[in-house]
């Protein structure tokens, strides 16, 4: 089979090495004559491989002794419903920056449970997108917690900083941009990832709370989103994805062996700066996000052209380079460049792209 390079947002490439040992282990894992995913989640076997997979992602990310790592059900939208229900009181307010797609998916949920403060979102500035100044942002001293999305996959919007609140608990949807970097993880109340992008395979949420933020939940709260039951119960209140999470842990040992997120982060930045570097040399390509919002992960862009999209998007799956079709929302190509993505699969892009451009520019 030839060489195919996979650009998708989600559910995303893993790692090549993960797959090889999972492809291996598949039917006899360990030498227990089974597959992982037909241990009890119970037993001490599939226990250690919890265990290990935590002490992992506590180590590369920094995590504080004072904050739980559970590995859940539900997804980034189940967490949407999941945050208000265990941070905040009935009449509460909460804020939310809204920055794109993501978070404006995430306060609609909120409106559920609270009173949702918009606290910024988007601005177009000389044809550019970008986040409004913080400095215009209308907090709320009182707010339950402030939610962000620090980078979003659809709309390709980063905010690289992490906000001051005061004394408010940040909350952050990390789903696309966990472990792309180093991260204070000390600054937030809660991080949330879905796993499809950076992590592992789809099926499995982690979520790292600060201790104080615990207990708190509504009496309605489902049991399976209570972050204190979960966090008392080991993640293990119901079954949870096992073979999910024993692929997370295989991910968590192949950043190790690769430099850990610090290694990401140069990789991550010398791949962005290369396609960005492409569309901005060009007059075919077009990305409409001012350069200091640019997202790292996600690099959506346009043809001057858009009767060549189908086109574009033919030849370079013809090419090895698939899944480059913008979110339905938005149109367009988008390039998903996780920490999974080699830089040889960024390289294979550009030269398309340049090729392309003199074939049809």
């Amino acid at each position: 089979m030839s060489k195919v390079y996979n650009f998708c947002a989600g559910p995303a490439m893993l790692p090549e090495p993960v797959m090889e040992q999972a492809k291996e282990e598949l039917l006899d894992w360990q030498g227990h004559g089974c597959s992982v995913m037909e241990l009890s989640h119970r037993s001490k076997a599939f226990v250690d491989v919890a265990q290990q997979a935590e002490a992992d992602l506590r180590e590369l990310l920094g995590i504080p002794d004072d904050y739980r790592v559970l590995f859940t059900h539900g997804g980034g939208r189940g967490q949407f419903s999941a945050v208000p229900m265990n941070l905040s009181r009935q009449g509460q307010r909460a804020d939310y920056l809204v920055s794109g797609s993501w978070s404006a998916a995430a306060l609609a949920e909120a409106e559920k449970y609270l009173t949702p403060n918009r606290v910024a979102e988007v601005q177009v500035v000389d044809g550019l997108k970008r986040v409004s100044d913080a400095s215009s942002w209308d907090l709320d001293a009182d707010a339950a917690y402030f939610h962000y999305c620090p980078n979003e996959t659809v709309d390709g919007i980063a905010i690289d900083g992490i906000p001051d609140t005061g004394d408010v608990p940040i909350v952050a949807d990390m789903s696309s941009t966990i472990l792309s970097g180093p991260l204070d993880v000390s600054r937030f109340g809660l991080i949330y990832a879905g796993a499809q992008k950076n992590i592992g395979p789809s099926g499995l949420s982690v979520v790292i709370v600060n201790d104080a933020l615990l207990g708190q939940a509504r009496a309605q709260t489902p049991s399976i989103f209570d972050y204190q039951l979960q966090a008392e119960q080991g993640s293990m209140f119901n079954t949870p994805p096992t073979f999910a999470w024993y692929l997370a842990g295989l991910v968590f040992k192949w950043l190790k062996t690769q430099g850990g997120v610090a290694e990401m982060h140069r990789r991550n930045a010398q791949k962005a700066a290369m396609l960005y570097g492409c569309i901005d040399d060009s007059d075919f390509y077009i990305n409409a996000i001012h350069p200091d919002y640019r997202s790292r992960m996600n690099v959506p862009f346009q043809l001057q052209e858009p009767a060549l999209d189908k086109l574009f998007l033919q030849q370079a799956e013809q090419a090895g380079l698939t899944a480059l079709a913008g979110h339905r929302s938005v149109g367009g190509m988008r390039a998903s460049i996780y920490n999974a993505m080699p830089v040889a699969g960024v390289q294979a892009l550009v030269a398309f792209m340049q090729d392309f451009e003199k074939r049809k520019g």
